[in-house]
């Protein structure tokens, strides 16, 4: 067995990778959340929900219309986003000049609407997902066993993570994302249709929760109670980041799960209130986040 000072290196090389694979979801769901705020000022209580209707579509797909994993992770990011943008015309948008506590409220229905539905349908129990063939089984490293999927999701979140920052702060596309949100008169002015932009913003930061949803469905238990339990984590991830930061969304998402695996190993009793004692520290500190503007 090998040990460092005492440390099981094996034992913490796997939490490591647990922490990595929970930072993973941590950094699609909080990029989608930063990028919905932090654009559209819009505070959606319904991201865990659409995560859970992600996985759910993905195992509905498999087992009901034989639709298998790669192209479930295209189409149901799809069809999550076209839900997302039906709920934003019809009913975010006609509340959007009101408080924020109103789109709050609204999707926060929304989620337990969605959780009950599903309860009632398929129950509380966890349903399986499989691992798709070509990623089963793993690598042997020095100090722990990588499976190869849990490899996978780590790199396509953050190829996907990465590019959405890429976009969104680096290139034209972006810059008239910014700017229809922060002087929508003027972009109108330029011929630039606003509400269009908002509506697919809004589509596209709840499709990365679909996204995360199928990417978690063979790793975890697809169950309606999927996205509650992880909501209230992100929305931390989400303030320490600094609300609306989109690179912040990512770094603290990816650091606050490696935080938590490595609190797991050394101290697990403190593993599900970490993340919350180091949103405190920082709020004390910085109250716009690591990464936020001070207003």
């Amino acid at each position: 067995m090998a040990t460092f000072l005492g440390i099981n290196l094996f034992a913490l090389s796997g939490q490591l990778l647990v922490g990595l694979i929970n930072g993973s979801f941590y950094a699609l769901l909080s990029l989608g959340l930063a990028i919905i705020f932090g654009l559209l000022k819009i505070i959606n209580f319904a991201q865990g929900a659409m995560y859970m209707l992600g996985a759910f579509f993905a195992w509905m797909a498999l087992n009901y219309m034989g639709i298998n994993y790669w192209a479930a992770l295209i189409l149901v990011p799809i069809v999550i986003g076209c839900i997302a943008i039906l709920i934003e015309r019809f009913l975010i948008r006609p509340i959007a000049g009101e408080d924020h506590l109103y789109s709050l409220l609204l999707t926060f229905g929304i989620a337990l609407v969605l959780q009950g539905v599903f309860t009632h349908l398929f129950g509380s129990s966890g349903l399986p997902y499989k691992i798709p063939a070509e990623l089963s089984g793993g690598t042997k490293l020095p100090f722990m066993y990588l499976p190869n999927y849990r490899a996978w999701i780590i790199v396509i979140s953050l190829i996907v993570c990465g590019s959405t920052w890429w976009v969104i702060e680096k290139t034209k596309l972006g810059a008239y994302l910014r700017a229809g949100t922060e002087n929508p008169q003027l972009m109108q002015g330029f011929g630039i249709n606003v509400p269009l932009i908002t509506t697919l913003t809004f589509g596209f930061g709840v499709a990365l929760a679909g996204f995360a949803g199928v990417l978690a469905a063979p790793v975890y238990s697809v169950s309606p109670d999927m996205g509650s339990s992880v909501l209230i984590v992100v929305f931390a991830i989400v303030v320490i980041g600094g609300m609306g930061s989109i690179g912040g969304a990512i770094l603290t998402g990816l650091l606050m799960g490696v935080v938590e695996g490595l609190t797991k190993f050394f101290y697990p009793e403190a593993s599900a209130t970490v993340i919350f004692l180091v949103m405190v520290i920082v709020l004390l500190i910085k109250p716009a986040g690591l990464f936020g503007k001070e207003a």
